[in-house]
């Protein structure tokens, strides 16, 4: 008897500890596991072995049962990959150890970038497809506020079957966050009068410039026009505010038709960012860098040349713009 008990114990300790054959779908190398809320822990070994795992589903009832965490066992997305033991199974299971992908929001996206993002991203459910930008922020928490900008551009992980509106809330708590840190460390000279005019300043500097030498400086020729009334005069506003109608190429015309986004026809900030600014951005709205330069142009190479007055900025446009 005892010869027996031992054997028995031998084989389902071999058993526990040895890994799964698995029923592989073509073209996939992981078995997908969805675990519903309210699953009991006999049904979750239902599933498991419905979804490919080629073991007995008693002796995986059983062992579920007898291990004394079933009711530990968390609902959520799984995969089984190849090697995995019915021991590290439920202790996957238990500790909630879900599939996780994720999603990338890049520095200057605007608000449809993200979400043509979030569309595409892999097993993220899109709920925002049929919702429009004000129902959106609503569902977010943040009714009547304009979306754009106001999302921390970065990585975000998820778990099979999310809800993109997820993902868009921790990215808008990132940013709200960023921008409360930001506007704590706020130059004492700043002519920005809130948290929001400084998102909308960094949404620009982070649309002139992906430099970060630059980015300081021109924080700081902006901060300058602001203070002295002088048009911003910054293209990535205009083009913003000319929406679908921008072509590629901005145009003189294009300069002179007014409209909220128009920083040659208006002075002060545009009435909403641009697009996502980072945290770099952030920082060089709110500390831009110590300067008598009015004026920058693109030298061609990404870096910027600035000018404190109006001859010097043509010579400059003269030499890097019109090669003279």
């Amino acid at each position: 008897m005892l010869t027996a008990a031992l054997l028995l114990f031998g084989a389902a300790f071999w058993w526990l500890h040895e890994p799964m054959p698995l029923r592989l779908q073509p073209g996939s190398q992981v078995v997908d596991l969805e675990i519903e809320h309210g699953t009991t822990a006999n049904g979750v070994a239902d599933v498991v072995v419905a979804s490919g795992a080629d073991v007995p589903v008693l002796l995986l009832q059983a062992w579920f049962r007898f291990s004394g965490q079933a009711r530990l066992i968390k609902a959520g997305s799984y995969e089984i990959v190849p090697g995995t033991s019915p021991r590290r199974l439920l202790s996957m299971l238990v500790r909630g150890e879900e599939t996780l992908k994720n999603v990338t929001l890049v520095e200057g996206w605007t608000f449809s970038q993200v979400l043509q993002a979030l569309q595409k991203a892999e097993q993220l459910t899109p709920d925002t497809l049929a919702l429009s930008p004000e129902m959106i922020m609503e569902k977010l928490g943040k009714p009547g506020v304009h979306p754009e900008g106001r999302f921390f551009p970065d990585t975000y992980t998820y778990a099979k079957g999310s809800s993109d509106l997820a993902v868009l809330k921790r990215a808008a708590r990132a940013m709200d966050r960023r921008l409360e840190a930001a506007w704590s460390l706020r130059s004492p000279e700043t002519p920005l009068k809130s948290p929001d005019e400084a998102l909308i300043l960094a949404s620009i500097v982070e649309k002139e410039t992906g430099k970060p030498l630059d980015r300081g400086q021109i924080g700081g020729v902006f901060t300058n026009r602001l203070r002295i009334g002088m048009p911003l005069q910054t293209d990535p506003s205009v083009i913003y505010g000319m929406g679908a109608r921008f072509d590629g190429n901005l145009r003189k015309r294009d300069l002179q038709q007014d409209t909220p986004y128009n920083t040659y026809t208006r002075t002060g900030l545009p009435p909403t960012p641009i697009a996502m600014p980072g945290k770099a951005a952030l920082l060089a709205a709110v500390q831009p860098a110590p300067t008598k330069a009015l004026y920058f142009v693109s030298r061609g190479d990404g870096t910027s040349e600035f000018s404190e007055n109006l001859d010097g900025h043509n010579r400059a446009v003269n030499k890097y713009i019109r090669g003279r």
